[in-house]
């Protein structure tokens, strides 16, 4: 079975050491395993939470997407996109905060935490609580639940947002399935043994301390300049060094095969001298980090490309999500109004069935068949995709003519030059009837 695995990455700053080795390295190496549907995004709509400098938020979401295709992420295996352009993700969020109770939200450890602070400085319990800062867990439900993420990777301090995902899911599994499962129901996968870096003053490296060793910012210089700052211990080339607890050795061992890891531990503690070891560590990172390095500063000078990538990335996306939300628009109640068929007289008949939806087959330059329902306004309803014989494309459509929504699930739909689903299924059961 294909599980889904979707990660969302925050677009406010720009990628770090720690970052690559923390997220971008392993979740580009679980992308690669078999039986996996990759789902990366940036997600610049909850960055908008926490930052609100325009410049800052469209130079990071060109960073971050640059870093993560300079570091090997493979946009035809997996689907990279930014959040806002996915129409279908605000819409899914109103409907979650139509089931979510008040009362979830305000359990959020995100807003707890600052009316915890609020209170202990003697203000307004809510003071610079902003409606976004406050409801964002459901905004993150519906990135997980729009895709059906079967797998979410997560910190810790992430998984209750998870378990939030879960009950909204629940809920409306219950009120508007009717038996049905609409939404998988996700579960948070705790990134454990995931390496966590630590800074320049061994301390974890975050923007927070300014302590961090930049990833692709400064060139090789910054990398050298920064790795020289890495705070180590007064001993003297020649003296032994510990190295179970230094900044210096954990960067190192996070880059090294075991064999390098072997040989740089002996000769610390032979002796070696921490000017000569951070000339190691440098010589080691510039080995991994200039090559991507290269494609980076190539990237950052097209951002063109970047935004192809990522249109590319939002269609494929959209393929999944808009016939979803389609069906679950449906489930709501938010359905298309359309005339129910009935038995018309004989001198009615023809008329009657001009004013039915009509399926048209045509091809292309070329060369491949295409077939698409029309309503009587000439709107489309149903694109199918191109098909290579035109014999096919006419078995689809007496297929779709009798069975109706029944053959949809198998049927080479491009649901993103399509219309709704909930409209092409009322199409063709009206077809479908007509027929009978």
């Amino acid at each position: 079975m294909t599980e889904r695995v979707l990660t969302g990455i925050t677009t406010t700053g720009t990628p770090h050491l720690g970052n690559y080795v923390g997220a971008i390295r392993p979740a580009i190496a679980a992308s690669r395993e078999p039986g996996v549907e990759s789902f990366f995004f940036l997600a610049d709509y909850h960055a908008l939470i926490k930052c609100d400098d325009p410049a800052r938020i469209e130079r990071s979401r060109l960073e971050i997407a640059a870093t993560w295709l300079a570091a090997g992420l493979d946009t035809e295996r997996v689907t990279f996109y930014r959040q806002s352009d996915i129409p279908e993700t605000p819409e899914l969020t109103w409907l979650l905060t139509c089931v979510c109770p008040k009362g979830l939200m305000n359990r959020a450890h995100a807003y707890k935490a600052a009316t915890d602070a609020n209170t202990a400085a003697g203000e307004d319990v809510d003071a610079g609580v902003t409606m976004g800062l406050f409801s964002y867990p459901i905004l993150m439900a519906a990135d997980i639940l729009l895709f059906n993420a079967h797998r979410v990777p997560v910190g810790r301090d992430q998984v209750q947002h998870i378990e939030m995902a879960r009950d909204m899911g629940q809920r409306f599994n219950h009120l508007f399935g009717q038996g049905r499962e609409l939404f998988v129901l996700p579960r948070a996968e705790i990134e454990e043994e995931v390496a966590t870096l630590p800074g320049l003053d061994g301390r974890k490296m975050s923007k927070s301390y300014d302590n961090t060793i930049p990833l692709f910012e400064g060139g090789a210089k910054g990398l050298k300049d920064a790795v020289a700052r890495i705070v180590t211990d007064s001993r003297l080339p020649g003296e032994p060094k510990d190295t179970t607890d230094a900044a210096l050795v954990t960067v190192h061992d996070a880059f090294a095969s075991p064999a390098e890891r072997a040989a740089f531990h002996a000769d610390l503690q032979a002796g070696l001298g921490w000017g000569e070891a951070k000339q190691r560590l440098v010589n080691l990172l510039e080995g991994q980090i200039a090559p991507m390095r290269e494609r980076y500063v190539e990237l950052m000078a097209h951002p063109e490309r970047i935004e192809e990538v990522l249109q590319h990335g939002a269609a494929k996306a959209r393929r999944v999500a808009t016939p979803f939300l389609a069906e679950l628009r449906a489930a709501v109640g938010l359905r298309p109004m359309l005339a129910v068929p009935r038995a018309a007289p004989a001198a009615a008949a023809q008329a009657d069935k001009a004013a039915l939806p009509l399926f048209k087959q045509y091809r292309e330059a070329d060369g491949r068949f295409f077939f698409k329902l029309v309503d009587t306004h000439g709107h489309t309803l149903l694109q199918s995709v191109g098909l290579a014989d035109g014999r096919e494309a006419g078995g689809w459509v007496k297929r779709l003519k009798t069975e109706a929504a029944a053959a949809l699930a198998d049927a080479p739909i491009d649901w993103a030059a399509s219309g709704e689903r909930a409209a092409a299924e009322a199409a063709l059961a009206a077809l479908a009837a007509a027929q009978d």
